[in-house]
């Protein structure tokens, strides 16, 4: 009132006290707000402390919370790892009983293959034994025939002669045969259509089964060809033919079927030696009684058969399967009681490029005059005058040596010998390393070598070297006048 100017009215204001009890009231409410501050302080120092000591309480809970669980965790470690220590001594006894246990049944089980092993070894030893000593009963009962006839003056002994010269075939077939089985013959692989060969040996196969047998062919168009020995193939299917006739007695029909096959992962997986990879395949049919399952576990044992008694050795199939294992291929057998045989040969197939044709002069073996000189080498004597002799028959000039040693003395003093005729199988210098000696004295020499078992001097995986002109042992006169003439005739 005093500020607008109405001092009257302002002093009778002061003098009428009312002044003084406002501001009594205005001091009144400044106690109450500061009282009401101060407890609100009082009381939030009074929450902060109490914060304070449940923090304080919570700590110390979580650090022994801490120390309790870090306690267990130790103790639990300490019994897991003693669990853990326990199953590991266990684990490490285990395995060393099952080593024990394997190593036991390795045993037997090896114990158990010498004795199959044993077993086969006297089958094929027996079968051996038992033909052999016919063949040589016949041999020696008809030498000494013809021997007493001559003695006394009689000429009449080309059928002792001939029973003779056809047991000892037989007896040369069966080692060959053996050979075969043992995957120890020498081949000389060649590249082969088989359609051409099935083709060119089919009046040989009409021959073997006769008339009653029908024949039928199955070739597969653009088959591969395959790289192997003609004449083995040839053997092998001859010897499944003559199986399947058997087996269907007169009447009866055979397929022969080529087809290109592959042979995949899993095919090879279930079948012991089998590569996976691309085969010309090869298979005999046949409507005859069929195999059991015990007959095919043994079908390519050396010497087992179904067959009567003199009618077959049991080592056709055995070859079979030792010539195609040896060419690196695979057999199989398809066959139920009564249904019939399938028996299926697998040769691997020829990538590359085809073999040049090797240009040969055949000279006629009974008209044509020889003059060469001939060198045989062999370190046993009786097997060297009976080759000197049958080459001599021939019409050839010999000389002959008993070791590689004198051999090369024999060259240096006859320069004008064209072929070496040698062993392999001999002491000191075997035949392989004369050869190679004698051809870098003379150049132009020729070498034909000889034996009954090659040991790898010229045959390496069961393949002829190249260039390598070999006759095995035995040999007749004529396989020798042969072989002699297409060495010496070679360009």
């Amino acid at each position: 009132l005093y500020d607008q100017g109405n001092a009257t009215n302002a002093l009778d204001l002061v003098r009428s006290g009312q002044g003084k009890a406002v501001m009594d009231e205005i001091r009144t409410s400044m106690d109450t707000v500061r009282r009401i501050s101060a407890a609100a302080i009082a009381a939030r120092d009074a929450h902060t402390d109490q914060v304070e000591a449940w923090l304080r309480i919570g700590s110390l809970a979580a650090l022994l919370a801490i120390f309790l669980l870090a306690g267990y965790a130790i103790r639990e470690s300490r019994r897991r790892f003693r669990e853990v220590a326990v199953a590991q001594d266990e684990l490490v006894r285990k395995n060393v009983a099952l080593g024990k246990e394997i190593e036991t049944r390795e045993k037997a089980e090896s114990q158990i293959r010498q004795m199959h092993k044993m077993e086969a070894v006297g089958q094929l030893t027996g079968g051996i034994a038992h033909d052999f000593n016919n063949m040589l009963a016949v041999i020696i009962s008809a030498m000494n025939l013809a021997q007493r006839k001559l003695a006394r003056g009689e000429h009449d002994i080309a059928q002792f002669i001939d029973a003779a010269i056809d047991a000892a075939t037989r007896a040369a077939n069966l080692t060959a045969r053996l050979l075969a089985f043992s995957r120890q013959q020498p081949l000389a692989p060649q590249i082969v259509d088989a359609n051409r060969l099935l083709t060119g040996m089919s009046d040989l196969i009409r021959r073997a089964l006769g008339e009653t047998i029908r024949i039928e062919t199955v070739l597969a168009g653009g088959l591969w060809k395959t790289h192997a020995d003609p004449s083995q193939i040839e053997n092998a299917v001859l010897n499944l033919a003559v199986n399947a006739r058997d087996a269907m007695g007169d009447d009866g029909k055979l397929t022969i079927e080529t087809a290109n096959s592959h042979l995949d992962d899993s095919y090879a997986a279930a079948h012991a030696e089998v590569a996976a990879g691309q085969y010309v395949m090869i298979a005999v049919s046949d409507t005859g009684s069929g195999m059991t399952p015990d007959v095919i576990a043994k079908a390519f044992e050396p010497f087992f058969t179904t067959k009567a008694v003199n009618k077959g050795t049991g080592l056709g199939l055995s070859q079979v399967f030792g010539f195609v294992k040896q060419s690196g291929g695979h057999v199989n057998i398809y066959s139920e009681s009564g249904e019939g045989t399938t028996i299926k040969i697998y040769l691997p197939r020829y990538f590359g490029a085809e073999e040049p044709a090797v240009t040969t002069r055949r000279g006629d073996n009974t008209a044509a005059p020889v003059t060469e000189t001939i060198l045989v080498v062999e370190d046993d004597a009786r097997v060297r005058v009976s080759t000197t002799e049958a080459i001599r028959e021939l019409g050839y000039t010999v000389i002959h040596a008993a070791s590689g040693e004198e051999a090369l003395q024999k060259l240096a003093e006859n320069p004008n010998v064209a072929l070496l005729f040698t062993d392999i199988v001999m002491p000191v210098m075997n035949g392989r390393k004369l050869a190679e000696e004698a051809v870098a004295r003379m150049p132009l020499l020729k070498v034909i070598f000889t034996t009954g078992f090659t040991r790898n001097a010229v045959v390496h995986n069961g393949v002829l070297d190249h260039d390598v002109h070999f006759l095995a042992k035995p040999f007749t006169i004529e396989q020798l006048a042969a072989k002699l003439r297409d060495v010496l005739g070679t360009k």
